[in-house]
């Protein structure tokens, strides 16, 4: 099977390439042309994305949308990330997908490195979360290896799942997130205006003038790239510093600090 993901910071390429390559299959970010080529000659698919606030990426969610035809009457198999719990992650994109004639095979839930920088409170060491990229990778081998006896796993596709989803997370964070899409904040005092938030932006939400980076509020999909990514930690979200920048390529063995 071949994929398409969104990822913010990592996670969730690396998971779908895992799965992927152990069924044959390329990875493609949805943010590249590449992209909608696989998604039109494939008959089967995975669709991967990090899970925020309870609730699908914005991103996401345009995708599916723009692109319903193309998902009609197509296998789509489910992988949702997740820094702490998700009821319903992947059956936020299973019913819409639904909605527009896919034929949903499966859901996967894999918890990883959570990516909110700044709220100290979630933070894990570094062997924590090695640990949980190793046992994502166990998850993920196990997938494939039931893909290919025709077994997939149903993560989140549930009337109690999407019950769990709504009620126990939705429903309280759902104004929460609304609101998050607008208040990005940034520190012009130790922003450089090097254009890396903006560059790094994947619903063009930043732009550089006057050698300041600027927020557009509205269409932000609160992934967390531009503050895990800045190099003056210049900008934040939640909260008001940021304790560690969260991507994961910092999880390697061979980083110590």
């Amino acid at each position: 099977m071949n994929g398409i993901y969104f990822s913010g910071t990592g996670n969730t390429k690396y998971c779908m390439e895992v799965l992927v390559k152990a069924t044959g299959g390329k990875a493609f970010s949805i943010e590249t042309r590449e992209a909608l080529e696989v998604l039109r000659i494939s008959d089967e698919i995975v669709i991967g994305y990090p899970i925020y606030f309870s609730d699908i990426p914005r991103i996401v969610k345009t995708f599916i949308v723009e692109h319903a035809d193309m998902f009609c009457k197509k296998r789509v198999f489910v992988i949702a990330t997740m820094g702490l719990f998700s009821g319903d992650g992947a059956g936020l994109a299973a019913r819409l997908l639904q909605k527009y004639g896919a034929v949903v095979t499966g859901g996967l839930h894999i918890r990883m490195p959570d990516c909110i920088a700044d709220v100290k409170l979630l933070k894990k060491t570094l062997e924590e979360n090695r640990t949980l990229i190793l046992v994502a990778e166990k998850k993920i081998e196990q997938t494939a290896d039931g893909i290919k006896r025709g077994i997939y796993p149903k993560d989140g596709l549930s009337l109690l799942h999407h019950i769990a989803g709504l009620f126990g997370q939705r429903l309280w964070f759902k104004r929460h997130a609304k609101k998050l899409t607008e208040q990005l904040k940034i520190r012009t005092d130790r922003c450089i205006g090097c254009g890396i938030c903006a560059a790094h932006c994947p619903s063009k939400s930043l732009h550089i003038e006057n050698n300041k980076a600027v927020f557009c509020p509205g269409n932000c999909t609160i992934c967390y790239r531009c503050i895990n990514n800045c190099p003056t930690k210049a900008i934040t979200l939640i909260g008001t510093d940021v304790f560690e920048q969260c991507r994961f390529e910092n999880y390697g063995e061979e980083k110590t600090t």
